[in-house]
């Protein structure tokens, strides 16, 4: 009997898309793949460790392998394990612990699945991660998850990420062909591009720093790719988004309007003690750019409250200046210590309760932007991607510029795009529409 690997997947669509390669590995290997829920020989979990919770998560879900298949063999990857292995290993279960540049040969580590005493560790020195290993997301999805780009070089004082994953590395243009083809003939009608600092790309491995091709390059490229009919940026640096892309992307065959843009904090001096590469100016003239080109464009924006420093009046320069932004949505990171970072040493600490009071209040800016948004697009002609889950009676979607719509279960529209005009916003917040007739995109 085939042997049957699980997989568990915290934090980025980058850790999903990894996941999926390092799956595919299984599956060349003889196992079969089956749902986390259900009985293993191997659960993989794939961890981040951007903030406090995803760190806290990992126990809970090592004990839900346990809870089904207490012999299980149970692995961890990914930056959690390349940044405290030893911690990791130490979980009671966890038999092995592989670094930033292991997690790519794991069946190399398996020579049995016999459950260890103790924890194993095979970590690298970060420096070691000078190599860059393509991948993909698949599966269920109707859209898939290509990785471009790995490592970061900038030094956010907030950021773990260039200790956990590396410096900054790039897949080669035609690798990333390759990848996106494959991914055209299963079917897929969506790819969103992933990476640490995507806007970055085009260095090559063992730390170059030559840029072969640039972030627009690539771009150009992947617009030429037969069968994808939407391409999806992820986030991207405000400092690297270049007017040449927003350009492009405005006339593009398969480049969606939707930008998801960091902005951290909408204050000057905290953006300094952040060590971001960019002021509120610069930020404000990217959204301007955006929407000059492309009004109806969806933009969402990364902040982070709490910061040491941040004072309730710097808190409000945030709040203010976000409100006056033509921004789509907010992803709200409420600030959390990490070890090894010179924030964690910084004076002037906020309080852990006024930091959730502050999240609170974006997360609430954050409901009030995305209605307006949805609100301007009402009467729009629009295509929509249908995704295949029948959630409580509906199949929900998205547009091109990233509105969410929901209709009546219909198996017929999964993966399908079409043609609808947008009608209303429903109690639930997400918009319901009407289809133009006789017109079936893909």
């Amino acid at each position: 009997m085939k042997k049957k690997v699980a997989f568990y997947t915290l934090g980025c669509k980058l850790n999903f898309s990894e996941t999926s390669t390092i799956a595919r590995d299984f599956t060349k290997e003889g196992f079969e793949r089956v749902e986390f829920s259900e009985p293993a020989d191997m659960y993989v979990i794939n961890t981040c460790s951007v903030t406090e919770n995803a760190d806290k998560k990992f126990k809970t879900i090592v004990k839900q392998a346990q809870k089904v298949n207490p012999e299980a063999f149970v692995v961890a990857v990914g930056c959690y394990a390349q940044l405290k292995p030893e911690e990791l290993a130490a979980v009671n279960g966890v038999d092995l612990v592989l670094g930033a540049t292991e997690k790519f040969k794991i069946t190399d580590y398996i020579n049995d699945l016999t459950k260890n005493d103790f924890g194993e560790v095979h970590s690298c020195e970060i420096q070691e991660a000078d190599f860059y290993v393509g991948s993909y997301a698949i599966g269920d999805r109707t859209r898939a998850f290509l990785k471009v780009q790995d490592g970061c070089d900038y030094k956010c004082t907030y950021c773990t990420i260039p200790l956990a994953r590396g410096i900054s590395r790039s897949d080669s243009v035609a690798n990333v062909l390759k990848n996106a083809a494959e991914i055209s003939a299963k079917g897929i009608k969506e790819i969103v591009l992933t990476g640490v600092n995507i806007g970055d790309y085009g260095k090559g491995e063992f730390g170059n720093k030559k840029h072969e091709h640039t972030f627009y390059d690539l771009v150009q490229a992947l617009d030429t790719v037969e069968g994808i009919h939407r391409l999806r940026i992820s986030s991207i640096e405000p400092n690297l988004l270049k007017n040449e892309t927003i350009d492009f992307v405005a006339n593009s065959n398969s480049f969606v309007p939707h930008f998801h843009i960091p902005l951290q904090s909408g204050s000057d001096t905290l953006l300094k003690l952040m060590k971001r590469r960019y002021l509120t100016n610069l930020y404000v003239d990217r959204i301007a750019k955006i929407k000059a080109t492309m009004p109806n464009a969806c933009i969402g924006v990364d902040v982070i409250v709490g910061f040491p420093g941040e004072t309730e009046e710097l808190f409000l320069e945030t709040y203010n200046f976000l409100v006056g932004l033509d921004i789509s949505y907010l992803h709200v990171f409420t600030y959390s210590e990490r070890e090894n970072t010179e924030a964690a040493l910084m004076k002037n600490v906020v309080p852990k309760n006024v930091r959730h009071k502050r999240s609170k209040m974006l997360r609430g800016l954050s409901v009030k932007k995305r209605r307006a948004f949805y609100e301007n697009q009402i009467g729009q002609e629009v295509t929509v991607l249908f995704e295949g889950e029948n959630k409580e009676g509906y199949i929900h979607g998205f547009t091109e510029n990233y509105v969410k719509v929901k209709a009546p279960w219909n198996p017929e529209l999964v993966n399908t795009l079409r043609a609808v005009t947008l009608t209303e916003i429903d109690e639930d917040g997400l918009v319901r529409f009407n289809f133009k007739e006789n017109k079936i995109t893909a």
